[in-house]
């Protein structure tokens, strides 16, 4: 057994199809399907059940990848152990994260780490929660940062931030013509509202109804807060978002933060329990909790 073959099964389980495994590892299918074969038989089992259109992996296959995911993380770590004997910490810390404030606060963390560790890179990635969190079980980052509440299993979380939540209102509204900072969330629903897509924030706003009779009148769902704010300039509704959604000082959108209830959005930090971290990512992880420790 080589360590191709380790990495070409890992690639296959966590992809579950050869042909997404294949353009994953840059490699042809026959090929890989060849490799897989192979381990298969050096091992005596079968590792995955094959189906017309899906793969499953056996019982055996479970517990292979176990060890096959302890093994690489092993050869990756003593990699990067050895060349830090010369040239200090190193590697690439793979990121992803939420739009809002996740932004900030991973260039304010990566500014502070670069200084105590100028040798490392690292590659951003950014979409909406699902997406971040679906990249994160997946193996294509280390660290993700998004918003809760979130439905993710498997992972550590860290709370890192928290902002209030914000009313963008078209300057037209009677509401935005109103004197003072604040708007009650009980007038505001009175509007066509704009409100994030994912359905965990509709649950929420839902609950913040001072009755069970009271409806929201939602006439658009959005993923991106850019989307957002243009919607409100162009007075389609109300937008309810946290407050890093506020983007722009055009005089045609108002913003005032909400009250009644007065409620927060947090961002947390996750990673996989069953992934371990490089090196790199393990450092930057501390040097964060050591940040979050002072500031909480």
């Amino acid at each position: 057994m080589e360590l191709r073959h380790i990495r070409y099964f890992l690639a296959v389980a966590e992809e579950m199809s050869f042909t997404r495994a294949a353009e994953k590892l840059c490699i042809a299918q026959p090929p890989l399907s060849r490799q897989i074969k192979d381990l298969e038989e050096e091992l005596g089992v079968t590792l995955f059940v094959r189906k017309p259109h899906a793969l499953q992996l056996t019982e055996e296959g479970q517990v292979f990848r176990q060890y096959a995911s302890r093994v690489l993380d092993l050869v990756n770590k003593s990699a990067e152990d050895v060349k830090e004997i010369h040239g200090g910490l190193h590697g690439t810390i793979y990121l992803a994260s939420v739009e809002g404030h996740a932004p900030a606060l991973f260039s304010g963390w990566i500014a502070g780490f670069q200084k105590q560790h100028p040798m490392v890179s690292y590659n951003l990635w950014n979409g909406n929660s699902d997406e971040v969190i679906n990249r994160l079980t997946k193996g294509l980052c280390e660290l993700a940062l998004i918003m809760e509440p979130h439905n993710a299993e498997g992972v550590f979380s860290l709370p890192v931030y928290s902002e209030p939540w914000i009313a963008m209102i078209p300057s037209e509204c009677p509401l935005a013509q109103e004197p003072g900072d604040t708007v009650d969330f009980q007038r505001v629903i009175q509007y066509d509202l704009i409100i994030p897509s994912r359905d965990s924030r509709l649950q929420e706003i839902s609950g913040w109804l001072s009755s069970p009779e009271k409806k929201l009148k939602v006439r658009c769902r959005i993923a991106h807060m850019l989307n957002a704010y243009e919607l409100t300039r162009q007075n389609v509704g109300i937008t309810i978002y946290p407050a890093s959604a506020n983007i722009g000082t055009d005089s045609s959108v108002c913003i005032k933060k909400l009250v009644n209830p007065q409620m927060t959005a947090s961002y947390v930090l996750l990673w996989d329990k069953n992934r371990t971290l490089s090196h790199a990512a393990e450092e930057f992880l501390k040097f964060v909790q050591g940040l979050v420790q002072v500031c909480f």
